[in-house]
């Protein structure tokens, strides 16, 4: 039996935050069984909607939206697989290090992480995206 839907992937969800949220009309992420992708992430307030002046404040958001977002599938930050920066200054990591090592203080147990260079508009410093695998890897 055909899907009426042919272009559906059987078994996506797109994940939505009442926190965030997209101008267009695109999902925070979109999960296919265990496999979590977000969107980009920024560092809008998650109460007011604003975006801050400084680094510090938007990386604190970007790590709020993450973490919300893992709990809104049920997961948790150890879930995650990988974290993409995009940094408008791109030296300044300061302030995303201290968020990072918040999140996830043992060395032996961190996402993979890379951070790159990008023109951000909207006053943005900072845009995050991840992969995860929810529930055990292991089966367990």
């Amino acid at each position: 039996m055909s899907s009426p839907h042919p272009d559906r992937v059987p078994g996506r969800v797109s994940v939505y935050l009442p926190s965030f949220g997209h101008a267009n009309p695109v999902p925070a992420a979109s999960r296919i069984g265990p496999f979590l992708a977000s969107g980009a992430l920024t560092g809008r307030d998650p109460a007011t909607g604003e975006m801050p002046e400084d680094l510090r404040a938007q990386c604190a958001n970007v790590f709020a939206h993450v973490r919300a977002l893992m709990a809104a599938v049920d997961g948790a930050t150890d879930d995650i697989l990988k974290m993409t920066f995009r940094l408008a200054r791109y030296r300044d990591r300061g302030p995303l290090n201290r968020e990072w090592t918040t999140m996830s203080p043992d060395p032996a147990h961190r996402p993979a992480r890379q951070v790159v260079a990008a023109r951000l508009d909207g006053g943005a410093l900072v845009h995050c995206d991840l992969m995860a695998i929810l529930g055990d890897p292991r089966g367990l």
